[in-house]
């Protein structure tokens, strides 16, 4: 931790100097002592940030409690009853850290973490900008509106952005457009000294020189810090207050606790989290652990006599923009805001309001960026409207309210979501029947009911029906309610075969079912034609490309197959490891006879392999496929002309058999005179002319298959699979595929 002090300290330090102001600023608006604002930013600062463990996050009183506190105060009647209501609120915080309820912090949506870091940037904005012109009419610098803020009219609003000093405004533009180019030009950046802490000191000296020149640009005490100067360091302690415990046996005292540390604890874990998001190491706080630090945190300062404490969004940005390291940043603003109280309220005085506020304006800017807004319009009406309904209740209301309201809109567009989508309805149209598949998402509320009746009301009548609950992990009653009186009575009386997997942990009457058959059966494959398994490997190759494969059940299709086998389709294709046949059309294990060989050939034992397939197997089409880029073809077109033949030079005598039987598709004259780039669209031309060769072979070798082709029970389909995007390419049944004659640029080469 001592070792990131180079960074820690400056940070600590820019912290302490946006801190100060805001601490004062709170415990005016909250009406309470000056000096409680002090002691919850000392609080924070050392207590909460030694015990927390978030390495960004800053701690202190927090404008979004004002309206809390001064409520408090007033119903309680006094000062030091509010103080034990502040000790009751730290032991509940604590207890909710131990038992780990930080969880709560995760279901929030990002929209509203992030409309919150908008609002208190725009909130920054609208507040500071009055400051960085000279018009401090709230001499502290407070970031919220207070109440006499809002009921202040348009006119007055506006009237009071022409009450400029000139000192102050000259102060803040410069601040202003030092912090926006520092990290720009090269020779600030070398300095390594943050932008903030630079801003401040330049408001410093600016101020002394614009104020000698006297007149209008004389900055009064009202434009500066104001921190209660001590004559005695003593008094120091004179100021603490301590409370009032026989405030306990009043039922209101536990209720203003409970209030505060719900409120405290929801902004604290908010906060926490949008600090986080807001770091460049991307470092997560223990949201548990922070409970624990602000429950003793608001121990602590109810002792004694500060405000109650909660991670504040606007410090925190501040610390993570000025270059902190760890949490000794914060711990540092602590120290640094005692030292001050005790040491430097003169040196402290001298600091221009105007300076402070370009520091927030920037970090307002920051926070809601044009950039942010873009960003979540992109991400559709379900982000962009809570977001925005986030922003603009917290900048016209408060935190809490802001926060509730943006939780609502984000809850309305769930409910619309699960009611619209509660399931996913797909047909599988397979071998002999179609499969209607209904799909449920992971949580299905009642909502929903109406969606499902209609996706099972359009179900046509006789067919299967799988109703699938394996990802689901909420149903809600009624919806199960209507599942089983529509297996139990609607199914039977429209002729439905209803299969269920998943519903049987939710209900007993809903157990698992299966009526369809995973593969081929021997009765299906007697009622289909080639022209037909042709289409259902058509239609199983695009549902490969768009990655919408069937949710198929080895376990169930190794059982169906295990007693006789009933395949559609042989398919002789390449030994190559990106051409498996039964993943390229979506087939179930024994819907596929299929024979691999390198470069396609079919030589005798492979025509051994087709004709039982057709004759005994009872298989309706033979797809002879080859692909692109294929090893063995290029193979056999560079072992034209060589010396040593491919199987010499490996040691595999076997090889050159593979290697002789494609080179009859390939002009040799031809292929000894293409290079280069024509060469590879060369080896797939030949790949083609092979697989028309095979099939000539097929016919013209195998008696048995040319009857089986004459009766019409087989066809034979060329195809041709392309490795780079996935497709298989069909020729016509029993028809070569097409090839061109030799490319121009071949042709041109050649001559």
């Amino acid at each position: 931790m001592f070792k990131t002090l180079s960074k820690d300290f400056p940070a600590g330090s820019v912290t302490f100097l946006v801190a100060l102001p805001l601490c004062l600023g709170i415990a005016l608006a909250s009406g309470a002592p000056l000096f409680s604002g002090l002691l919850a930013g000392i609080v924070g600062g050392v207590v909460v940030g030694a015990l927390s463990g978030s390495h960004t996050s800053v701690s202190g009183p927090a404008a979004g409690l004002t309206a809390i506190v001064a409520t408090q105060i007033a119903t309680l009647g006094s000062f030091r009853a509010f103080l034990a209501a502040t000790v009751i609120a730290g032991v509940f915080q604590l207890v909710l850290g131990l038992v780990r309820a930080g969880f709560i912090a995760h279901f929030f949506p990002s929209a509203v973490v992030k409309g919150l870091l908008a609002a208190i940037g725009v909130i920054l904005i609208l507040k500071q900008v009055p400051h960085v012109i000279g018009h401090d009419p709230d001499p502290i610098g407070d970031m919220a509106f207070e109440q006499a803020d809002r009921e202040n009219t348009f006119t007055e609003v506006l009237a009071s952005f022409f009450d400029v000093q000139y000192t102050a405004l000259i102060i803040g533009l410069v601040s202003i457009g030092l912090l926006l180019v520092w990290d720009k030009v090269a020779l600030l950046k070398r300095t390594k000294i943050p932008a903030p802490l630079a801003v401040v000191a330049i408001g410093v000296l600016l101020t002394k020189a614009l104020s000698s020149l006297g007149g209008p640009f004389e900055l009064a005490t009202s434009h500066l810090v104001q921190v209660p100067v001590l004559e005695d360091k003593s008094a120091f302690f004179e100021l603490l207050t301590t409370p009032d415990f026989s405030a306990l046996a009043n039922g209101a005292t536990y209720m203003a606790a409970v209030t505060l540390a719900i409120v405290a604890s929801l902004e604290t874990l908010l906060n926490l989290e949008a600090v986080d998001a807001l770091d460049p190491k991307q470092r997560r706080s223990p949201a548990s652990r922070e409970l624990v630090a602000q429950g003793i945190g608001n121990m602590t300062s109810g002792l004694l006599g500060g405000l109650p404490v909660t991670s504040v969004v606007v410090r925190g940005s501040v610390n993570v923009g000025a270059g902190a390291e760890t949490k000794m940043s914060a711990i540092i603003h602590g120290i640094l805001l005692l030292l001050c109280v005790l040491f430097l309220p003169t040196l402290l005085n001298t600091i221009p309001l105007s300076a402070l506020a370009a520091i927030l304006v920037v970090t307002g800017f920051k926070l809601a960026s044009p950039s942010l807004f873009v960003s979540m319009a992109r991400g559709g009406k379900a982000q962009l409207l809570p977001f925005l309904a986030t922003v603009a209740a917290i900048v016209l209301t408060d935190m809490l309210k802001g926060i509730v309201i943006g939780l609502v809109i984000s809850i309305t567009f769930i409910l619309y979501s699960n009611s619209r989508r509660p399931v996913r309805r797909l047909v599988e149209k397979r071998a002999g029947y179609e499969l209607v598949r209904i799909e449920f998402v992971e949580q299905v509320s009642f909502l929903g009911r109406s969606v499902l009746e209609r996706a099972l009301d359009e179900v046509p009548r006789g067919s299967h029906v799988l109703l699938d609950a394996r990802s689901a992990d909420y149903i809600d009653p009624d919806i199960l309610t209507y599942l089983s009186d529509f297996v139990h009575h609607h199914a039977p009386a429209h002729d439905l075969k209803v299969s269920m997997v998943g519903l049987e942990r939710y209900r007993s009457d809903l157990a698992d079912v299966i009526l369809f058959q995973e593969h081929v059966t021997r009765g299906v494959q007697r009622t289909m034609n080639p022209a037909q398994v042709l289409e259902l490997l058509k239609q199983g190759n695009e549902r490969f490309l768009r990655g919408e494969n069937f949710r198929h059940d080895a376990a169930r299709q190794i059982a169906g197959t295990a007693a006789a086998q009933s395949p559609l389709a042989v398919v002789v294709g390449c030994i190559d490891s990106r051409a498996p046949a039964e993943i390229l059309f979506d087939a179930s294990i024994g819907d596929i006879f299929s024979v691999r060989v390198a470069g396609n050939v079919a030589r005798e034992k492979v025509m051994g392999s087709v004709e039982y397939a057709c004759a005994a197997a009872g298989a309706k089409l033979v797809v002879i496929m080859g692909h692109t880029r294929c090893g063995a073809v290029t193979a056999a077109v560079e072992d034209l002309g060589e010396t040593t033949s491919v199987g010499t030079k490996l040691g595999c005598k076997h090889i050159d058999v593979l290697v002789d039987e494609i080179q009859k598709s390939i002009d040799d004259d031809l292929a000894l005179q293409i290079q280069g780039e024509d060469r590879a669209q060369f080896v797939d031309q030949v790949a083609r002319r092979n697989v028309n060769r095979t099939m000539d072979n097929l016919v013209t070798k195998s008696p048995k298959l040319k009857e089986l082709m004459d009766q019409g029970k087989i066809a034979i389909v060329c195809a041709m699979y392309d490795v780079a995007s996935g497709t298989v390419e069909f020729g016509e049944l029993n028809e070569h595929l097409p090839v061109a004659d030799v490319p121009h640029t071949f042709q041109a080469q050649a001559s």
